[in-house]
């Protein structure tokens, strides 16, 4: 397994922000020290290129993001105070997307340890989220003759608003998106197929939802699946609202990964939001993410390769 992670997934954002920085290396931690991922299975991205940047963000916004011109406006919209190291964070976490892409094309799956910022907009940064990682490399692969069909499985408990816009008119792109119906943004974009979900769902609600609409994701018939595995839709998420359990948030992420490897469509993991108001449970919920990933996809193919 290739899993992607760098410790520029860091950016000094300041102590106290609700933004839970430091999970990307709690993450790669915790999997290291349990032996779920071997050392030589984390590979250091290289950062995205401003050329595939370019290919989803208008130049105007990235140049002015790179030189910490953003207007004041720009930077409350992002919720994320503007410096070097978060410039350096976006490029690298989006280099870590697309890297994992090109690994799940030759392998069948792949995962970033960042990722799923899905509230980037062509032409601004919204909710955290900088530069949209998973836009970028679906337009980057593409443009390199390396799928034409994609689809996004959005699980993050808030609409992925900016990557809805962005491929707003893209036949070739579906964008799924099951959120709180509640929740931030305000004002929703409209996905391919958007799934509301009222405050308090917990984990029956959830899975059997999930498991009815999912379908439609297939009928696209994707060369390529972006998941983004969201810890956010945890009771004990912060700015979650809904209810469901760590197990819950586990049986999901096998649900839609052994969809995709029963139909053989390669997948990308990332990571998404997670605001736990204990850290550890949302450290957990990601790293069963990967666990997930390791036993649908190794075990899997190895009990096929002894059959």
């Amino acid at each position: 397994m290739q899993v992607f992670y760098t410790s520029r997934y860091y950016a000094d954002i300041g102590d106290g922000h609700v933004f839970p920085i430091r999970k990307f290396e709690l993450v790669r931690d915790k999997l290291l020290a349990e032996g779920t991922l071997l050392s030589h299975e984390l590979v250091e991205p290289s950062p995205a290129t401003l050329e595939d940047v370019l290919l989803v963000h208008a130049e105007d916004y990235v140049s002015r993001l790179c030189s910490g011109k953003l207007t004041a406006k720009e930077v409350r919209r992002l919720g994320l105070p503007w410096s070097e190291s978060l410039v350096r964070r976006s490029f690298y976490a989006t280099g870590g997307t697309l890297a994992a892409t090109q690994v799940a094309l030759n392998q069948g799956y792949s995962s970033n340890l960042a990722g799923g910022t899905h509230h980037a907009f062509a032409d601004r940064g919204e909710g955290f989220c900088v530069l949209n990682d998973v836009a970028i490399a679906i337009r980057a692969m593409r443009s390199r003759n390396q799928f034409r069909r994609a689809a996004i499985v959005d699980c993050d408990v808030h609409q992925g608003n900016g990557t809805a816009t962005i491929f707003a008119d893209d036949q070739e792109t579906l964008t799924f998106s099951m959120h709180g119906a509640n929740n931030y943004p305000l004002f929703k974009t409209k996905s391919t197929l958007d799934v509301e979900l009222p405050d308090g769902t917990s984990d029956d609600e959830y899975l059997e939802t999930l498991a009815e609409h999912l379908p439609a994701v297939f009928a696209h018939r994707p060369e390529i699946v972006f998941y983004l595995a969201g810890a956010d839709p945890y009771v004990g998420d912060k700015l979650g609202r809904l209810a469901v359990s760590i197990e819950g948030l586990r049986e999901r992420d096998a649900h839609v990964l052994s969809e995709c490897y029963e139909r053989e469509i390669p997948i990308v993991t990332v990571m998404s939001g997670g605001y736990g108001k204990d850290i550890d449970d949302t450290i957990e919920i990601h790293c069963n993410t990967i666990r997930t990933v390791k036993a649908v996809f190794e075990h899997r193919v190895a009990t096929r390769r002894h059959a």
